[in-house]
């Protein structure tokens, strides 16, 4: 092999080193996130405002019941911050070593919602609606898994009815598929979130706010996992949902915020 040959394929070896190393560089970073099934409808938007605040960093999110993340998340699943419906599951991540304890901070308050998408039945009559004998099925999310579930659930106890009314609940995996089988007729009425409708379309049927007071505050937080200590976007993450940049965008979806901590 000639000198120049020799030369030559040394200059190519090198060229492609450095494309794929420019390739490295130029690769838009990644942020994966676990997101309660009550920011359905609006974590697209978060994320589309983060990337944009972030020189367009790509974030992919997985929807489901909080439960079911924690349990993934305790098991290796490679998610880098996790939105809760609570602040119980992440807290318990933290002291397990699966999250970051100090990252954690409360981004919004859920609001419990009765609803039904039958224009014949009147949710404004609050729970005494479960009286009237169309009301065949009440969709709730599953109390073991879904934090809304746990507050319908200690909503109905709270009014007296919870006995009355178990034979005909349908659990939802989650608030999302909740609001599924209300939309779709599988239920005549239940509880979702009220973040479960999207600002500017048109809401089927209507809702009834379902009191505080009949059920623990829905107090949802957001939290760095173990793996996304590693991942600078994911702490930048937790920051923008504390920012007036997420806030606003919770706001419009019908959650309450805390109050900022100056």
């Amino acid at each position: 092999m000639t000198f120049l040959s020799s030369l030559h394929r040394l200059t190519c070896v090198l060229l492609i080193g450095l494309l794929l190393c420019s390739g490295q560089v130029q690769a838009k970073p990644v942020l994966q996130v676990a997101a309660a099934a009550d920011l359905a409808q609006c974590i697209d938007e978060l994320n589309a405002q983060f990337g944009a605040m972030h020189d367009g960093a790509t974030v992919t999110a997985s929807i489901g019941s909080s439960g079911n993340f924690y349990a993934q998340i305790s098991n290796g699943a490679p998610f880098d911050v996790f939105l809760s419906a609570d602040l119980a599951y992440p807290v318990a991540l933290a002291k397990a070593g699966h999250a970051d304890l100090p990252s954690l901070i409360t981004y919004a308050y859920g609001q419990l919602v009765l609803w039904t998408a039958d224009a014949a039945l009147d949710p404004s009559t609050g729970f005494k609606l479960f009286e009237d004998a169309r009301v065949k099925r009440i969709a709730i999310a599953n109390p073991d898994l879904a934090p809304y579930g746990r507050a319908a659930r200690d909503a109905l106890q709270h009014a007296g009815v919870w006995d009355q009314v178990q034979s005909r609940l349908v659990f939802g995996d989650n608030v999302a598929q909740t609001g599924q089988f209300i939309a779709t007729g599988n239920a005549q009425v239940g509880l979702v979130s009220a973040a479960h409708f999207k600002p500017g379309t048109a809401r089927p049927g209507r809702s009834w706010p379902v009191p505080q007071a009949w059920y623990p505050r829905i107090e949802q937080g957001v939290i760095v996992t173990a793996r996304g200590r590693s991942n600078p976007l994911a702490k930048q993450y937790v920051e923008f949902l504390g920012s007036e940049a997420g806030r606003t965008i919770l706001r419009k979806y019908g959650f309450v915020l805390p109050e900022l901590t100056r």
